[in-house]
């Protein structure tokens, strides 16, 4: 039966009405209707949100383009903080991180795992009551390779006067922050975040310049089929890990998936399911990677969307670190196949 004239005019309005909202759920938007409130601290952690959207538009516009531009790619010669070679968008995506948090009256401290200390910002420390904890560029080893790359942020609230300048409230565990995600530097460049109220994805429209909702409540299957390690370090592993590695190889059903980007393959479990692990090694039974600036707001994200993260002894989310750039194994993923790493780590095989 053909519609009527009004009947095809009425759904052609319904059409362009829900295509109208949902070009216009911005971060910020998005970030207010999920709070429920235009309160002063709704209003601040929109505009933090839109910050971090900004920093994010900066980077993937310069690796869009690094391949054409002179002295943009390949190290600089030094070493961080962690005694790691720096690369120049490393050093880049940092100082973006810091400009467009100046003068923004939000942000007192931005810590990063580029700098051995915060960085303060004197003008907003009389008002700003919130730190930002980052990984400017995640996975740089695939800046020049022209492969997924990624940034990692954290949000916690300033507890103290931090008078002496060493920032001891951030050393507390990872249920401190208030809003963590990350953003993903890929075909196309999207931003995933929690303010602890569900799990939300967006994509950046160039056209609009605006990351635009994609997703909301996003929720990570309980069992999946990828497992995600750099097995090149496999004799470097305890048993225990090794042992893990093993039974997935014989079992049907699993897929190896490993960038080394971290972010990139976060977000592969995120969608389909299965285990991340950057477990320590029995020269380094720490890890590799940085507590503050990488898995607790990682872990902080993935258990939002119903997933686990664990050191395999103990929740990322109850360490405690005692320094700023403290390293944690870790174990992120679906919560079913992260018990089951934890069985063999547990079982001593």
């Amino acid at each position: 039966m053909a519609k009527t004239p009004e009947s095809l005019e009425l759904s052609i309005n319904d059409a362009t009405d829900r295509s109208l909202d949902r070009d216009c759920t911005t971060l910020s938007r998005h970030v207010l209707q999920q709070l429920q409130s235009f309160s002063p601290d709704a209003q601040d952690l929109s505009a933090l949100m839109n910050r971090i959207g900004l920093a994010g538009k900066l980077i993937a516009r310069r690796l869009s383009r690094a391949g054409l531009m002179e002295g943009v790619l390949g190290f600089t010669g030094e070493v961080n903080v962690q005694g790691e070679s720096v690369k120049k968008m490393d050093v880049y995506a940092n100082d973006v991180f810091i400009s467009v948090f100046k003068q923004s009256g939000l942000v007192c401290r931005l810590a990063s795992e580029e700098m051995e200390q915060p960085y303060y910002i004197p003008e907003n420390c009389p008002i700003g009551r919130y730190t930002l904890l980052y990984d400017p560029i995640d996975g740089s080893s695939n800046t020049d390779t022209n492969l997924s790359l990624g940034s990692i942020f954290s949000i916690r609230q300033q507890e103290g006067t931090d008078s002496d300048g060493q920032a001891i409230d951030l050393l507390s565990n990872g249920h401190k922050q208030i809003a963590a995600g990350y953003i993903l530097y890929g075909p196309s460049t999207m931003l995933v975040y929690t303010i602890a109220n569900g799990v939300h994805s967006f994509t950046l429209d160039p056209s609009l310049g605006e990351f635009i909702l994609t997703e909301e409540n996003i929720k990570i299957p309980n069992h999946g089929p990828v497992y995600s390690v750099n097995e090149g370090n496999f004799w470097q592993w305890e048993e225990s890990i090794r042992e893990y590695i093993r039974y997935v190889h014989r079992t049907e059903g699993y897929t190896a998936r490993y960038s080394g980007a971290m972010v990139s393959d976060i977000h592969r479990i995120l969608v389909q399911g299965g285990v991340f692990l950057y477990p320590g090694t029995i020269q380094k039974p720490e890890g590799k990677l940085r507590l503050l600036y990488e898995t607790a707001p990682l872990a902080f994200l993935i258990e939002q969307a119903g997933g686990r993260a664990t050191t395999g002894l103990v929740n990322i989310l109850d360490v405690v670190p005692k320094k700023l750039h403290q390293r944690t194994p870790l174990i992120i993923g679906s919560k079913e196949d992260v018990a089951k790493v934890e069985s063999f780590i547990q079982n001593g095989h």
